[in-house]
């Protein structure tokens, strides 16, 4: 794909009652630190389509979504030492932070406290306002275009840059492994990266789903166990259960019924982020010094870290490959759960 920054090729959103459409625009000249990536390919997560559609509040339209991007490096600034031209690189929901703060400096750039740059529809440190991966081409700085391993289906390996680093880091950090169960709230793009990560972390892991629609899939992905919570019984049956539970869903739920399958010390982490706030009985936390948290993403290390994990256990998302022209149809299935699991635009059918 030749690249001209005034005529970069993209999908917009101009306004949120409006379908996505093909549009122009312009990348920054590659600075020192920076690469600009050929990108390969974008996947589509559920934040796009909130975003787009002003769920999440008023946006800077036109609006370029994606932020699970795959390409490769076809040019390096001057000061560029972590990339070379040919390398194949990813970029996730950050490309920038003030890389100075207490939290920057821990590698936790999520968690800046003067503010992380998103991939789309953020004000970058220049006062541009920032356009994603449904587009031929980016430009990032180098510390936040991570590495990914030859031995990842480069496709696969998009979500992995969003749905991947969401469900492992707080696996990490709550200590999914050997003797550990885990319960994974939601079989979709989320869900189903939560189970076949903690499956290779060595966990005991159990899906909690609306039906049992899903039981195959589930068994296939590495649960060992599947419940739907639809059926009352099921609270009851797991009640005490689990050292985690992980609730990928961002639609509301009964977070004192979930808090009660906690085993003493346990943790129910949310990662989906429903509009409307969670009622939460005071006991429900008190009774079994249960935890009640969230996790977003990852810092740049901790995301480098899960690709490696991912190439070293051939973990990748499972996907359904669209062209650019499929965008709106698959933001409508997305919607209606009509996809197991991720979509992923193949750039190519941009240029």
């Amino acid at each position: 794909m030749s690249y001209d920054r005034t005529q970069v090729k993209a999908y917009a959103a101009h306004a949120s009652s409006e379908p996505l459409v093909p549009t122009l625009i312009e990348r920054r000249d590659v600075g020192a630190n920076d690469v600009l990536i050929a990108i390969e390919f974008a996947g589509i997560c559920h934040s796009d389509i909130h975003t787009v559609r002003g769920d999440w509040g008023r946006q800077p339209y036109p609006v370029v979504p994606g932020h699970e991007i795959v390409g490769i490096v076809a040019e390096v600034g001057s000061g560029v030492t972590r990339h070379r031209v040919g390398d194949r690189v990813g970029v996730g929901c950050l490309v920038n932070s003030c890389r100075t703060c207490v939290n920057c400096e821990a590698g936790n750039e999520h968690f800046c406290l003067n503010g992380a740059v998103g991939t789309y529809a953020a004000t970058d440190r220049d006062g541009t306002t920032t356009q994603g991966g449904y587009s031929t081409h980016v430009v990032v700085d180098e510390h936040f275009a991570l590495s990914v391993p030859d031995g990842l289906d480069p496709a696969a390996a998009a979500p992995l840059l969003c749905a991947g680093i969401t469900t492992y880091s707080p696996l990490r950090h709550w200590n999914a492994g050997p003797g550990r169960k885990v319960a994974v709230v939601g079989l979709g793009g989320l869900g189903h990266m939560g189970v076949k990560l903690a499956h290779a972390m060595g966990a005991e892991v159990t899906v909690l789903s609306q039906s049992l629609k899903k039981q195959e899939d589930a068994a296939r992905l590495g649960a060992d166990h599947y419940y739907a919570t639809s059926d009352p019984a099921t609270f009851d049956v797991l009640a005490g259960s689990f050292d985690l539970v992980l609730n990928t869903v961002s639609a509301s739920i009964d977070a004192d019924a979930y808090l009660r399958l906690l085993a003493v010390d346990g943790a129910l982490v949310n990662v989906g982020a429903p509009p409307a706030p969670f009622s939460v009985a005071a006991m429900s936390l008190i009774y079994g010094r249960h935890t009640f948290a969230g996790s977003m993403i990852g810092g740049i290390p901790e995301t480098q870290e899960m690709l490696d994990f991912c190439a070293e256990h051939g973990i990748g998302a499972d996907i359904e490959m669209i062209a650019a022209d499929g965008i709106n149809e698959a933001y409508e299935r997305v919607l209606a759960s009509d996809v197991r699991y991720r979509f992923v635009i193949d750039a190519a059918t941009l240029a």
